[in-house]
């Protein structure tokens, strides 16, 4: 995504343009900020190209050249915090992009951290960073927590329909993240101060992780007792009180920090660690209902052709962080399966470093499959005529009409 080399001074560098800085790029550009893009690394935006396309008509540009940065008036750090190998964040380009950052800031600058970051390290070395600018920049640097949003029945989150929690450094620093982001946001909630800020995005993520596990231990529960657990949360939506809905799925996605407080604090959220336990084995369970259906149909799971649809992590953007596709195809491909994959969002994917094949046409592709699970629902889905073209259907979402698919 590349602008014009030549146009007005930004106002606003976004730093990182995976899937928290373009959706804030856009939504500032859209606000009528000058705005430029800085990239931190290789980074898979979540925005269509027809969307980039009309950012880029809007007047948002990128650029490679550090120097600029030091010529607007706010920066926002979007770098990736990706899961390495040990199941940590890695804070390499949250760390790169700050000493970046803080080596060319100018006096009133303000700063704001949204890359998602445990708390320690988000005080520790990315504020590090910025303690070090702060008397260049005369107190006025924020480091202001993002909340990740994505809760049930909700529109796709933006940054202009998200509250935003602001909690700085100082209440000045407050003051001026509030200021920038009421410019662009419906809403902004100002916290008592960074911990306090940080905190909330502890609080939502567990919340989300314990309802999910719930209902993940309740469609393992009726799935053996017989009972439609999809019939039974319909019902129970209907509480005007006293019930949130959420749903079962293959598994959580994404990489928000569950539990970053408990290590300062000499305790563990018990609670949450049995979510994160409960969630962490739905993909082998999605596995093992997979070989179980081939099985009641005459078929092995070896030998097998399996089509997974949609592989991302969330529906209708191609972010794949945590997605819980890659380990579901890891297990299948041990029990000797052949799998094949669709996703209008992915155009390529790989697994254990090889490519799986992708399926040109979906209905053919389900035709051909033994069996075809569904994973993540686009709206691109028809699901429908899925259900009829399919041999086969394993429905992970509860999105396909009553009877015409085999529910989680």
């Amino acid at each position: 995504m590349e602008g014009t080399a030549h146009a007005m001074p930004a106002d606003l560098a976004v730093i990182g343009l995976g899937p928290y800085g373009l959706p804030l790029a856009q939504a500032a550009v859209a606000a009528g900020i000058p705005t430029i893009g800085y990239r931190t690394g290789p980074e898979e935006g979540s925005l269509s190209a027809a969307e980039q396309r009309r950012m880029l008509a809007q007047g948002f540009r990128t650029t490679a050249n550090p120097a600029e940065l030091g010529r607007v008036r706010t920066a926002v750090i979007c770098a990736p915090t990706p899961r390495g190998t040990d199941g940590g964040l890695d804070l390499s380009q949250v760390e790169s992009a700050a000493r970046t950052l803080a080596a060319r800031l100018r006096p009133h600058t303000t700063v704001v951290l949204e890359s998602p970051c445990p708390r320690g390290p988000r005080r520790g070395r990315c504020c590090g960073c910025s303690n070090r600018v702060r008397a260049c920049a005369r107190d006025a640097i924020s480091t202001s927590p993002t909340p990740q949003p994505g809760r049930p029945r909700q529109p796709r989150p933006h940054p202009a329909n998200t509250p935003k929690v602001i909690g700085g450094l100082t209440p000045a620093c407050t003051e001026s993240a509030a200021a920038f982001y009421g410019r662009i946001t419906d809403k902004v909630v100002r916290a008592r101060g960074l911990r306090e800020a940080e905190t909330v995005q502890l609080l939502e993520t567990n919340f989300r992780h314990v309802n999910i596990a719930l209902v993940n231990e309740m469609a393992a529960l009726c799935h053996d007792l017989g009972i439609d657990l999809w019939d039974v949360l319909r019902c129970a939506e209907t509480k005007p009180f006293g019930f949130h809905p959420f749903r079962p799925g293959p598994g959580v996605g994404g990489h928000a920090v569950t539990q970053d407080l408990t290590a300062h604090a000499g305790r563990t959220l018990r609670m949450a660690e049995l979510a994160q336990e409960v969630n962490s084995r739905m993909p082998r369970y999605v596995v093992q209902r997979a070989a179980a259906l081939l099985n009641e149909h005459g078929k092995s799971a070896r030998g097998a052709r399996v089509l997974l649809l949609g592989v991302t992590y969330k529906p209708d953007l191609a972010d794949q962080r945590g997605a819980p596709a890659q380990e579901i195809a890891v297990r299948l491909m041990e029990l000797g399966a052949s799998v094949s994959y669709h996703d209008p969002h992915v155009p390529a994917w790989n697994v254990l470093d090889r490519p799986v094949p992708r399926a040109d046409s979906l209905y053919e592709a389900a035709a051909d499959a033994d069996l075809t699970i569904l994973l993540q629902q686009h709206r691109t889905y028809d699901l429908q005529g899925l259900s009829v073209k399919a041999q086969l259907l394993l429905d992970t979402r509860g999105a396909t009409p009553t009877g015409a698919a085999h529910r989680l």
